[in-house]
Formats: C-alpha cells, sequence, structure tokens
C-alpha cells in the first residue's frame, strides 16, 4: 500500500511539470489565409531580408529567379516570389528580392496582381 502511494505520488509530481507545457497556446499555422497575409503584407518593407519575409508571411506558392543579363559575377538577378490563393478573386502577391552577394536577397518592391 505504501509503495502505491510512493508511486501516485511520484506520477502526480512529474504530471506537474508536464501541465505548463500543454497549457502553451498553439503555433500559428504554417499557411496562413489570404486575410491573414493581407494583413502582415502590411509590414513589408524595402530591404527586408527573404527570411524576415518567410517569418512574416510564410513560404511562397511559386519562386522565380531572373537574370538581368549582366555579365558579372556580382549581379544576382532579381529573385521573385509569388503567393497565391485558390481563389483567383483574391489575386496575388508578387515580392522582388535583388542581391549584392550570393544569397543575401533582399526585398526591393511588391505588389498586388488582380487585386
Amino acid at each position: 500500500m505504501k509503495s502505491s502511494l510512493l508511486v501516485l505520488a511520484a506520477l502526480t509530481s512529474s504530471l506537474a511539470w508536464i501541465a505548463p507545457t500543454l497549457a502553451e497556446p498553439a503555433r500559428p499555422a504554417a499557411k496562413s489565409g489570404f486575410a491573414q497575409t493581407e494583413r502582415n503584407a502590411v509590414d513589408l518593407k524595402q530591404g527586408m531580408s527573404s527570411d524576415e519575409v518567410q517569418k512574416l508571411l510564410g513560404k511562397p506558392r511559386r519562386t522565380a529567379l531572373k537574370s538581368n543579363g549582366a555579365a558579372d559575377a556580382a549581379s544576382q538577378g532579381t529573385l521573385q516570389w509569388t503567393y497565391a490563393w485558390t481563389d483567383s478573386s483574391q489575386g496575388t502577391l508578387r515580392v522582388e528580392f535583388a542581391a549584392k552577394a550570393p544569397a543575401e536577397w533582399r526585398v526591393t518592391g511588391w505588389e498586388w496582381a488582380s487585386y
């Protein structure tokens, strides 16, 4: 009987450590809907890194890399991310990046198409 009470006491104390973890709020879904992305897009700023944009808007649905025709290696061209939704009436959001150094993409502009 005594050993049962000890086991019960041990389980109860271990559950006290687990409870705060379970009580944390759920993280937002990785794929946000049109309304949420539209609200978040207000916070886009020229010069933001691609990582900052991904944290703000999530992963883009499509990407494109366009060469600007320059022969020198310093010019990276432009990177374009497109956020699109299944309902085409909501339009698409295009975010454009340029890089002065490899893998250092920074926002140069954005636009809503078919909005």
